[in-house]
């Protein structure tokens, strides 16, 4: 405040302790008085017009915390996107027994049994790298003070899609990118970060991640009209319906399991000592591959001489009903297989994709996540290969 201003307050100031003393000795007493008007009450006690009729004090603070504090540049980027990720035999061991995945890529001696495997050996599971791209999405929330946002605003829907373009072997370095966080405001506030991954200089995967009020994927599908489902056998046909039923239960020592083969600290979603059990967003997905594996089984499908590939996930999950989530509850995942299709065919090729839209409810039919899953024949893909070498 300009000095003229001070004084003005200083002079027309009432007499009730609040204010400077009505008479000043000396120098040194009218800077002491000075100095303890201004500290004591003029900053913190007395009303101010501009700033809304609060004190300079309580109108700072009100500005610190409307304005989210942005961490320095390096604290998440430099620490992480330099960092390499070893994934070895027993991290897939781990994750494939966590979410009952028993697809021969990621078996330590069944990889020999698929024909023509390019591979060469047993491969990381797709779920796996989506699950470190959640904890390191979790650690880059977090550094940046972005939760604060995506609370305040409901944005309770976590998103990914994740297109895969190679595999990650054992004992390769995982390099994985995080981009600076987008905001957009329309139609509704989202937060995105553009995602890259890679390993033995070439790219495993793209896609993003994003926080959103509502999905983005499969939002229109309803599920209101179901039957019981605890009423209908497991690995059927939902009566009334095309859904594939398969039946799992969530339990917190597996979940754990599948977070240390992804690379991600159990601690900071479990912490039995202060009673927390915090779900993470992609475990409950991937036991939605074990459904599929099921379901193929039961169709007599051939997994060494057709064996299937992934090539994208599109997954929302509802946090809101994620954080509900307790020890041995049970998940029924719906399986839609859709028809294949030569208007739906894998980037820049005439393969048709396999496509499975799934989701997973909870009690009473409350969806905790929808999720569609794209396969392709690695038969196809490998004639595809040969056709342009030959061309």
């Amino acid at each position: 405040m300009p000095r003229q201003q001070y004084d003005g307050a200083l002079l027309s100031e009432p007499e009730n302790g609040t204010g400077l003393t009505a008479k000043l000795y000396n120098h040194e007493e009218a800077i002491r008085d000075i100095i303890d008007y201004i500290v004591s009450f003029y900053n913190s006690q007395r009303l101010h017009s501009k700033p809304g009729y609060l004190p300079p004090n309580d109108y700072e603070r009100k500005m610190i915390d409307k304005q989210p504090i942005l961490a320095p540049e390096k604290t998440w980027p430099l620490q992480m996107n330099n960092q390499p990720f070893i994934f070895n035999q027993l991290h897939i061991e781990v994750a494939r027994n966590a979410s009952d995945d028993f697809n021969l890529f990621h078996d330590k001696h069944k990889w020999l049994q698929i024909v023509h495997n390019p591979f060469k050996g047993p491969i990381v599971l797709g779920f796996q790298l989506n699950t470190l791209i959640e904890y390191q999405m979790r650690l880059y929330r977090e550094a940046h003070h972005e939760n604060k946002v995506i609370t305040e605003n409901n944005l309770r829907f976590s998103n990914y899609q994740i297109t895969f373009v190679n595999a990650v072997r054992p004992q390769i370095p995982v390099y994985l990118n995080i981009k600076k966080t987008l905001i957009n405001t329309a139609p509704s506030l989202t937060l995105g970060n553009r995602i890259a991954m890679k390993s033995d200089g070439k790219t495993v995967l793209l896609g993003y991640k994003k926080e959103t009020q509502e999905s983005l994927f499969l939002a229109d599908t309803k599920l209101d009209n179901l039957p019981d489902l605890d009423e209908v056998p497991d690995c059927t046909i939902v009566p009334g319906t095309h859904y594939f039923l398969k039946r799992k239960y969530l339990n917190n020592g597996s979940v754990k399991n599948f977070l240390s083969g992804s690379f991600a600290e159990q601690s900071d979603y479990f912490d039995e000592l202060r009673q927390i059990a915090q779900y993470p967003e992609i475990f409950p997905c991937s036991l939605s591959s074990g459904a599929l594996l099921e379901k193929a089984q039961l169709e007599n499908h051939d997994f060494k001489l057709n064996p299937m590939v992934y090539t994208s996930h599109e997954i929302s999950v509802d946090r809101h009903y994620l954080s509900s989530i307790r020890n041995n509850e049970k998940l029924h995942i719906l399986v839609d297989q859709l028809p294949e299709s030569s208007s739906n065919t894998l980037n820049q090729t005439n393969i048709m994709l396999r496509t499975y839209n799934c989701y997973g409810l909870l009690q009473n039919n409350v969806v905790l996540f929808r999720m569609t899953l794209n396969l392709v024949s690695l038969k196809d893909i490998l004639k595809n290969l040969s056709d342009q070498e030959t061309n």
